[in-house]
């Protein structure tokens, strides 16, 4: 479980870094960006280990059903996650895109894992993401809606997403963790 904490409060650590030094963060030049990059990945790794290797220490016994809850969830996050690289209708409809998927990411993985790891890793990321979008938004309290563009690059949005959803599916299946009601 330490390794866990560790790789959560890592991943904010770099995260923040920008936001709460920013002083320190310009002064450290493009090196810094690589400093950052290594930090993140390592705290990837401290989550997806620590999160493997947590005992399992049930604190709740989610409900069958929340499972179709999870996957519509995953879908949604898919897609408002896509919203930030779109160039399509949908363009600039959302401030935070990416924050927001995570967020519907992190509610959505509570929702069917009651284990104590789960909850400090989902729970921790929904956390961070909340405290990214205020810490942004108290830096750069004016945003400038981007114009929006065709109609079908959001048809492409939807395509991408279905193709992400299906191969992060793969992916859980493949590291034995069934994402689908039995």
């Amino acid at each position: 479980m330490t390794l866990l904490i560790l790789g959560l409060l890592l991943w904010i650590l770099a995260h923040y870094f920008k936001r709460l030094a920013p002083g320190l963060r310009a002064s450290l030049g493009n090196a810094g960006k690589g400093g950052v990059a290594l930090l993140i990945v390592a705290s990837v790794l401290a989550m997806i280990f620590g999160y493997q290797w947590a005992a399992f220490i049930p604190v709740w016994y989610p409900p069958g059903f929340m499972i179709h809850i999870n996957n519509l969830l995953m879908l949604v996050a898919f897609f408002v996650y896509g919203m930030s690289a779109t160039t399509g209708r949908l363009r600039g409809r959302m401030r935070h895109p990416q924050l927001t998927a995570v967020k519907i990411w992190a509610v959505a993985h509570l929702l069917v894992n009651g284990d104590l790891a789960s909850i400090i890793l989902f729970g921790g990321l929904l956390a961070w993401a909340v405290g990214s979008v205020v810490l942004i938004n108290r830096a750069e309290p004016n945003w400038e809606r981007p114009a929006p563009g065709e109609a079908k690059k959001d048809i492409l949005l939807v395509v991408i997403t279905l193709v992400m959803f299906g191969v992060v599916a793969a992916i859980h299946i493949w590291a034995g963790v069934w994402p689908f009601p039995g």
